[in-house]
């Protein structure tokens, strides 16, 4: 009797965390042919199941980091699972601003189109700095891209109707930015969480400015997800986390739905500047949604990076 009791309770436990880490998948099944996806950091984890289904689809992928040995082996994997042999790797580094205009000016001598740039690239809780001495979190999660996107703007436009794609994630709604301290590098998950909530304030005030110029924008928080962003961490760290992941978050296959939704489907259109969660529309915190936040974190931004 007892055994039977524990196989019960395992089997009710197995059933609610099945419940809990379903999620729904992107069910529009248009074609991508002849249209070109940037995906930085797609090499690995949701950056690389995106590019896998997007790849699926006809589009010609290009996969952005800075580990060409990784990069090469995930196109080999990316072309195996898609059959698509327009899977290519450019090389920046997100925490290098130099690295970031180099590839730009590249890309746009190169690459005749961009129809949809997923900034997927993603520094985890690290207390770090970046070659330009912006905090790691900030200056990869927000600032990097920040740059990116506006340098890769006139390609966007010319290739309209296009779309960006932020990625970024629910914890955003445990910090508020302190324009006194934009480079915050205190406690390390406080310190993401800032990134975070930049890059849903960089998504609305683009989604602002580009309003009628064929550039659409979302943010994604693709939920909690099996990828590796535990590697910047100890062993044990990573194992004890290892073990959270499995029984909590869902695959990174899972993850990528979202942003494939937001890169595909006609039904985010009307919600351009809106944030996403498991294919749909969801509710921000009030304080995330201040237009007056979104315009002068942008221009701070631009002074960072020395647009202005």
């Amino acid at each position: 009797m007892y055994l039977l009791y524990i196989i019960f309770s395992a089997l009710f436990c197995f059933l609610i965390l099945k419940w809990m880490k379903r999620r729904r998948y992107c069910m529009d099944v248009k074609r991508l042919d002849g249209k070109t996806v940037l995906i930085t950091g797609g090499n690995a984890g949701i950056g690389k199941e995106t590019a896998v289904l997007l790849a699926l689809r006809g589009a010609r992928v290009i996969i952005a980091c800075r580990d060409e040995e990784k990069a090469r082996k995930a196109i080999r994997e990316i072309k195996a699972r898609s059959h698509n042999m327009n899977v290519l790797y450019m090389e920046v580094d997100l925490a290098n601003m130099k690295s970031i205009r180099e590839f730009s000016k590249t890309y746009l001598q190169k690459e005749k189109r961009l129809d949809i740039l997923i900034n997927n690239a993603a520094m985890p809780s690290v207390l770090d700095w970046t070659d330009d001495e912006f905090s790691m979190c900030f200056g990869v999660n927000h600032l990097g891209h920040y740059l990116l996107t506006n340098l890769l703007l006139p390609r966007l436009k010319e290739s309209s109707p296009s779309r960006v794609i932020n990625l970024t994630c629910s914890s955003y709604k445990y910090q508020k930015l302190d324009f006194q301290d934009l480079n915050y590098n205190l406690f390390p998950f406080f310190t993401y969480c800032r990134s975070k909530l930049a890059n849903i304030y960089f998504i609305q005030e683009l989604a602002r400015m580009m309003e009628g110029k064929g550039v659409t924008a979302y943010a994604v928080h693709p939920g909690y997800v099996q990828s590796n962003w535990t590697c910047h961490y100890s062993v044990l760290f990573r194992i004890l986390v290892q073990v959270v992941m499995f029984m909590f978050f869902v695959s990174c296959e899972a993850g990528a739905q979202t942003v494939v939704h937001c890169a595909v489907s006609d039904e985010v259109l009307p919600h351009n500047g809106g944030y996403f969660t498991d294919c749909r529309p969801a509710h921000l915190k009030a304080f995330a949604r201040d237009s007056g936040v979104a315009k002068k974190l942008w221009e701070a931004s631009e002074r960072l990076v020395k647009l202005a």
